[in-house]
Parts: structure tokens; sequence; C-alpha cells
């Protein structure tokens, strides 16, 4: 699949998944601006070079790439980023929207800082750096974006709750979106990977073993990849990726019942109410909401 005289961004794209999406894209003709503050996997300390470091493989092999090392988190920065595509290479068609880091631990244990900061990357800085491209998206009728959501924010694990809820917010983001860009030829779409990263190696090895070494970046680059190409035509998908397997996320409920008005005639109900079969899944909010 072709890429030649597309421009993507790619938040976070210094090490891990980034590095992975932004070789791949290069490779297949993409212009890609790579884009990393380059800090500790916490956040908390800017170590500095990995941009440019990844820019210089890219470009060592032939393809085309440019160095980004705003802050997603903040709003001038999140500008500034765009910026850099289009005043290198005149547009953006694509936003990967990958930028991330990890504070765990029990939510009790959590402060102030450590929800602002995940949520800040994650969440915030998705939206911005989305915000930024869209009006030049719009304007040329035509965009992708990828969100990066998660299993853990989809179906949830304990001492995750700020980076949990951030990756559930940007799949409810991923449809808000699709919805609103599909009149101006931009598909939203989100991938939900898994691989081992400098961010979670010690958890992943502990967890999987030695099924890590399936859990490779560049597996799952082709899916992400192929979320950006001009050909791709879903609209409001969260994809699972992760060791060369790919499934669909999607949103459905079970059978509704109707004709509910005291909490005891839900309670007596209940059983019935969690009966997930036959599912129906969903579109647009209002065919879920209507009343039989």
């Amino acid at each position: 699949m072709d890429f030649a005289g597309d421009v993507v961004l790619v938040t976070g794209s210094g090490a891990g998944l980034g590095r992975a999406y932004a070789h791949l894209l290069a490779v297949s003709g993409a212009r890609v601006v790579v884009n990393d503050l380059s800090t500790a996997p916490d956040g908390r300390e800017v170590i500095g070079g990995s941009a440019q470091q990844v820019v210089d493989e890219i470009t060592a092999a032939g393809g085309t790439a440019v160095a980004d090392t705003h802050s997603v988190a903040d709003p001038q920065g999140a500008a500034a980023a765009v910026e850099t595509a289009l005043g290198q290479f005149g547009r953006i068609d694509a936003v990967i929207n990958n930028a991330g880091i990890v504070r765990s631990g029990g939510f009790h244990r959590l402060t102030p800082g450590d929800i602002h900061a995940v949520l800040g990357v994650h969440l915030i800085g998705s939206i911005l750096v989305t915000q930024a491209a869209w009006k030049a998206m719009r304007d040329q009728g035509y965009g992708r974006v990828v969100f990066t959501s998660s299993s853990i924010g989809l179906l949830g694990t304990p001492a995750n709750a700020a980076y949990g809820g951030a990756k559930g917010a940007l799949a409810g983001l991923t449809r808000a979106l699709a919805a609103e860009g599909a009149g101006h030829g931009i598909a939203v779409n989100a991938v939900a990977p898994m691989a081992v990263t400098r961010l979670n190696e010690g958890v992943m090895s502990s967890i999987f073993g030695p099924a890590t070494g399936r859990l490779t970046p560049d597996i799952v680059a082709p899916v992400t990849a192929y979320l950006v190409h001009r050909e791709c035509s879903l609209n409001g998908e969260v994809l699972s990726a992760a060791g060369g397997r790919v499934a669909r996320f999607a949103v459905g409920s079970g059978p509704a019942i109707n004709g509910l008005r005291s909490p005891e005639q839900v309670r007596d109900a209940f059983e019935a109410v969690r009966v997930t079969e036959p599912a129906r899944w969903w579109g647009p909010p209002a065919e879920e909401t209507r009343i039989a």
C-alpha cells in the first residue's frame, strides 16, 4: 500500500510503537513528522534526542522525515507540532495520536499531579493535536485520525485508573469525531495495541513470559498504517492489535426490557436485563435510545 505524497504526524514516535509506525509509513512513501518530547516513561524527566534519532534512521534508509519536539499536552505545543507538518510539507493528511506516559498505582495513591499528567498527554494531548490538524483537513476535504485506546480502558484492570480512564475516553472520542468528520472526508478510528515497549516491559514480561517475544511494535504497525491509508473506508472503529491478531471492539447491548417504572421493577427484571444475546451492535446514539 503506497503512501506517496501523504504527510503523517506521529506523536510519541521516538521509540516503541510510534517509532515502528514512523518507519513503516516512511518506507511506504509517506513524509513523516516524528514528534517526541523524549521523556522518561513516567513523563517526569526530559531526556531528549529520540525524535532526531528516528529521523536519522529514516533518512538513512532513503525516507523523508522531520523531527518535532513539542509537548502535545500544551496547546501551543500541539499547534506547533501540526505547524511543523504544514510548514515543512504544506499539508497534513493524517495524525496518529500515540504519545503517552505511565503512572500506575492504586487509585487511593494517585496524586492530582499524576492524574493531570496522564490525562494531559493521552487524552488532552490527543484532542489538542487533532483539533489543530482538523481545520487543515476540513479545508482539503480529506484526513485520517487514529487515537490510541487500550483494552485496559475498555475492559479494566486494577491500578490503572488514570491511564484506563484516558484510554476509555479516547474510544468515546473516536466515535464522536467519526460522526463529525464523515461529512468532511475525515475518517477517525482507534487502535488498542498490545506490544512490549519501554513503558511496560517489566509488567508485560511478568504477565506473558516468553510470549512477549511475539508482542512487538512492528507487528502492530501494519494495523495502524492501514487506518491512515486513503483506501481505508473504516470510520469510528476501535481495532485490537497484538502479535499479528486483529479484532474489532464494538458497542452493543442485549434485548431491551420495557415498562420498568420503579427501582423494584428494575431489581426484579435484572436477570433479564443482563442477558446479552441476541446482541445488537450500535452506530449513532439515536439508534440505541429509540423508544420501542
